[in-house]
């Protein structure tokens, strides 16, 4: 189990939106939705969450389609794998 499924304490989170949205947008609500997340995913100096996790969507990383402003849309499955390390 990942450090961010240990900090959630689930393997995964389904999110439904009404249209498609940004990146940004879902993780912003997967931190509303589990608040512990916050420290774990978001950088606090930067209040981005790519230096802590590599990010993918529909299996391919973020940096190589729009970064945080990547549309999602219904039936897209994005992906966090965090690069922290616990010891």
């Amino acid at each position: 189990m990942g450090v961010f499924c240990s900090v959630a304490g689930k393997d995964n989170l389904t999110i439904e939106f009404k249209e498609a949205v940004s990146l940004k947008e879902v993780v912003e609500e997967i931190v509303r939705k589990i608040p512990n997340l916050k420290r774990t995913l978001i950088d606090p100096d930067l209040e981005d969450p790519t230096p802590n996790s590599l990010i993918f969507v529909n299996d391919k990383e973020v940096s190589v389609l729009n970064g945080l402003e990547t549309t999602i849309r219904e039936g897209d499955e994005v992906t966090f794998i965090s690069v922290l390390h616990t010891g």
